[in-house]
């Protein structure tokens, strides 16, 4: 029979404050883990307190490093960026402060190489199923929707 492994405060503190330090984290990831170390509800919330208190926990800090990092390597849209940042319990405000970090000339600029990149790896002959494929790719990564078919029109004849 497994047991399963128990921790004090201090301990489950000093876990989180590593979890914390290694990489930005939300609140509702903190709060996931301590669940999933057997936390009662009183030490989750004394916790995450003290976390906050000594700036481990900054969903500010941590909305704007998820959109800096999502943006800039997988190359997501904002529209995507809102909706992730949206299942973590971000607050609006917060989402808006982190989305106006991407400059506008640089989101278009990633948009326009992606297109171009993209254009030229669908591999279809059917310029209506090319414009499908190069739309759908775009929708899936959260792109505007103008900015999609504008480019999908401009590109695809």
């Amino acid at each position: 029979m497994q047991t399963k492994k128990t921790y004090t405060v201090q301990e489950a503190t000093k876990k989180l404050e590593h979890f914390c330090a290694y990489q930005e984290r939300c609140h509702q990831e903190v709060r996931k883990k301590l669940e999933s170390m057997y936390m009662i509800p009183e030490a989750i919330d004394m916790i995450i307190v003290h976390l906050l208190n000594h700036n481990f926990l900054n969903e500010e800090r941590f909305a704007k490093a998820f959109v800096s990092g999502k943006f800039r390597i997988k190359r997501w849209g904002r529209r995507r960026l809102t909706s992730e940042l949206k299942q973590k319990d971000i607050s609006k405000f917060n989402i808006t402060q982190a989305l106006s970090e991407i400059e506008n000339e640089e989101y278009i600029a990633v948009f326009n190489d992606l297109a171009e990149k993209k254009i030229n790896s669908i591999k279809e002959v059917n310029i209506y199923k090319k414009r499908k494929k190069f739309i759908d790719y775009f929708s899936y990564r959260g792109w505007e929707s103008h900015l999609i078919y504008e480019k999908a029109y401009e590109m695809i004849k």
